[in-house]
């Protein structure tokens, strides 16, 4: 329902902020994190939301990238977890290596997120390669051209699909950048940086 919320920073709370639009305040929960980068009181800020409506809750959660609100909302899909936690993983994960260990299934490196224990980690790897599959964002490097090793490019594309990029868009972008010496955290830094322009 709400893409994003651009408008002037008024309050800054121990879990919210509170955003003023034409004279109405959005109350939006973010990271500490988050509220750390989005700027000071009276500066006109702009955050990618979540509308989340319960039967005794509405709320929205707030992020500074789309790749964070991309990563939310996988979470969300996952079995067992709640908003609180999804906020907590985003709050110490970059959307980029959190795609990397659902792909390579690193159940090492989501139980060192806190809060997350091995069985949770193993079922949000399960849940989201799944979600993927059916998706069709499980991909092939047929027609990427490069000349060095195909699973870390494979890798990239499919974390940037993850994190909501269509595969063209990622595919064109990876056809401008110098891969070779690369590694896949550092191409899926590149094309984050490419395809957020």
């Amino acid at each position: 329902m709400l893409a994003y919320i651009k408008g002037s920073l008024e309050m800054k709370m121990t879990d919210y902020v509170v955003i003023d639009v034409s004279g109405l305040g959005y109350k939006v929960y973010m990271t500490t994190t988050d509220m750390d980068n989005l700027g000071k009181i009276g500066d006109v800020v702009k955050v990618y939301t979540y509308y989340r409506v319960r039967e005794d809750d509405v709320s929205i959660f707030g992020f500074n990238t789309n790749e964070q609100l991309r990563m939310f909302e996988l979470l969300l899909s996952v079995s067992g977890v709640g908003a609180k936690t999804a906020l907590s993983m985003v709050a110490v994960t970059e959307p980029s290596e959190f795609a990397i260990a659902v792909i390579s299934e690193d159940v090492s490196y989501l139980t060192k997120i806190p809060g997350i224990g091995a069985k949770s980690a193993q079922r949000i790897i399960l849940e989201l390669k799944d979600k993927m599959k059916k998706e069709n964002t499980v991909i092939e490097a047929k027609n990427i051209k490069v000349q060095i090793d195909n699973n870390k490019v494979e890798e990239a594309i499919a974390a940037l699909q993850v994190l909501g990029y269509n595969k063209k868009e990622i595919e064109k972008v990876f056809a401008t950048i110098d891969k070779t010496m690369m590694t896949t955290e550092e191409l899926i830094k590149k094309g984050l940086n490419a395809l957020g322009r």
